[in-house]
């Protein structure tokens, strides 16, 4: 089947709704219900429910590799296990954003095929062209490596149910503690999905990166999102795990307690270890009440010191605020030109607060002082659960609205983290580079924990452009870690930051990490190359 077969099936399809299960971002969320996430063990009175699929959705595609899932709106992409296409993956260098991938191919097995066969009938393809379209990254310059295995078209909703339940047998909550406060869950599960089912609970997880993040994915990352400045990040909302180790043992990590001193903590240990320490089956989950009520607060400011300056003071004033978000004129120009808004286009922080209605207006009132201080203006207050969603989708889409600002161009993502006390200067200083830069590039700022982010918009076939993405980011990196900061405050290090880890943490740190790599994986099978430089040793 050629690219023309392709094009001429993705003809009459929409805007593509992608979701990667794993840590990438949404144009539009499903609605998927809780009997699709199997049914639990409840150690309490579950209340009812009448969740359905929007039919709408379909037709819709998804790919799932390794435990993730990912819905376009033309076809399903399935694949077994991590791929890789060698003639297309190159040996990076320290100007280069390319990375040397390793991996195997394990074949689909031939059952899953006749099934979905049995399922689609012609409205699937084994073609490798056609395959390799769906395996491109197409909101990011690295390379294609993960490639399908196989393309299926589902027609209608039953089709898509039944290829679902035939992929994705390891997605669901195992058992719900009400009382307790935590929940049992596979790693397969995002944490969308779960917020879903918690819901009529009055529980939720309190974090939230990118939309299709799962929960496995979130725990091998130590991800967090806006919500960590409260509620803190993976490491503080995870309470045990199950993990298969390198030798094929199955481990728990701790008990259901909430706390324990017996041991070491191997929990943590897991947490952020990327996949190369073991591979997580089982997550028990921290949960919290869903407040009573909350107020989302927007103010701009002349100048993006004086909004990370009132970040700060808010910290500093004591109040338990839920997010602080800051967002640069260059980010919200490019919303306005997204979303056909007409906001200021300066520095603007965002405020989330929550607890009783009282608790809530009266923190407001605190943090509106403190702003006036600082030259804030424009306030805009939402209480209500529509104004308030509104608000925070400009923040949840900054990314799109960057590709909706310049169509053409790939984005180089940075994020780095400082002692709270240095983040204006830090905030600051890489705002000159940036300006100075003749890329278009945007801050977003988790201002109340010093991390922040650049998108920095490039052309990834003009060197001169790609070299100045990597210069800026090398700016930032090295900036923050002559702060005593860190070269990534929530994206992990993969490949392409081990080249700051001997400067962040020391050579010590580093062979440290390597002895307990070698003794629980002695033959080096759990994601080679990742996490620790190559060139450690003891």
């Amino acid at each position: 089947m050629t690219f023309s077969s392709l094009f001429s099936r993705l003809r009459s399809c929409s805007k593509p709704i992608c979701i990667n299960l794993q840590r990438t971002s949404i144009f539009q969320r499903p609605q998927i219900p809780s009997s699709s996430l199997a049914e639990p063990v409840i150690c309490s009175r579950k209340p009812s429910s009448n969740n359905s699929w929007i039919a709408s959705l379909i037709p819709l595609a998804f790919a799932v590799s390794a435990g993730s899932l990912a819905l376009h709106s033309h076809s399903l992409c399935l694949s077994d296990a991590p791929l890789f296409d060698p003639n297309s993956v190159k040996i990076g260098g320290k100007d280069s954003t390319n990375y040397v991938v390793k991996g195997y191919h394990r074949e689909i097995p031939p059952q899953l095929i006749e099934e979905l066969k049995a399922i689609c009938q012609d409205n699937m393809t084994l073609d490798e062209d056609e395959r390799y379209v769906h395996g491109k990254p197409q909101n990011s310059f690295h390379k294609a490596v993960n490639i399908p295995d196989v393309v299926v078209y589902p027609r209608s909703e039953e089709e898509v149910s039944k290829i679902v339940r035939s992929c994705n047998k390891h997605k669901r909550v195992k058992a719900l503690h009400v009382e307790d406060m935590d929940v049992v869950v596979e790693p397969g599960i995002g944490w969308m999905e779960l917020n879903e089912y918690l819901k009529p609970y009055g529980l939720f997880f309190p974090l939230d990166p990118g939309p299709g993040a799962t929960i496995g994915g979130m725990c091998a990352t130590r991800c967090s999102g806006s919500l960590a400045v409260r509620y803190g990040t993976m490491r503080d909302n995870v309470i045990n795990l199950k993990v298969v180790l390198a030798d094929g043992e199955v481990m728990r990590t701790a008990s259901r307690a909430r706390k324990s001193a017996a041991g070491y903590d191997l929990t943590r240990l897991m947490i952020g270890s990327e996949g190369t320490l073991g591979v997580i089956t089982e997550i028990t989950l921290r949960l919290q009440k869903l407040p009573q009520s909350s107020v989302v607060v927007m103010c701009n400011f002349p100048t993006i010191k004086d909004a990370a300056d009132v970040a700060i003071a808010t910290m500093h004033s004591g109040i338990q605020v839920s997010r602080v978000e800051l967002l640069d004129e260059v980010q919200v120009r490019a919303i306005n030109l997204a979303n056909d808004k007409k906001l200021p286009e300066v520095p603007t922080l965002m405020f989330e607060f929550v607890g009783t209605e009282a608790y809530s207006r009266e923190q407001t009132q605190i943090v509106q002082k403190i702003a006036s201080q600082h030259h804030g203006s424009d306030f805009v207050f939402a209480e209500e659960p529509d104004e308030k969603k509104e608000l925070w989708k400009i923040r949840k889409e900054a990314l799109w609205a960057c590709f909706a600002m310049e169509p053409n161009s790939e984005a180089m993502i940075t994020d780095v983290c400082v002692p709270l006390s240095h983040l204006a200067e830090l905030i600051s200083r890489s705002k000159q580079e940036l300006d100075a830069s003749p890329l278009t590039c945007t801050v977003i700022a988790h201002a109340g924990d010093g991390n922040f982010h650049t998108i920095v918009l490039f052309d990834p076939t003009k060197k001169e452009q790609r070299r100045e993405a990597e210069r800026l980011n090398h700016f930032m990196v090295h900036t923050a870690l002559s702060m005593e900061g860190t070269c990534t405050g929530e994206h992990g290090v993969g490949t392409g930051k081990m080249k700051y880890l001997e400067k962040e943490l020391g050579i010590e740190n580093l062979r440290t990490m390597k002895k307990i790599k070698v003794a629980l994986d002695p033959n080096n099978i759990m994601n080679p190359g990742k996490l620790i430089p190559p060139h450690v040793c003891f």
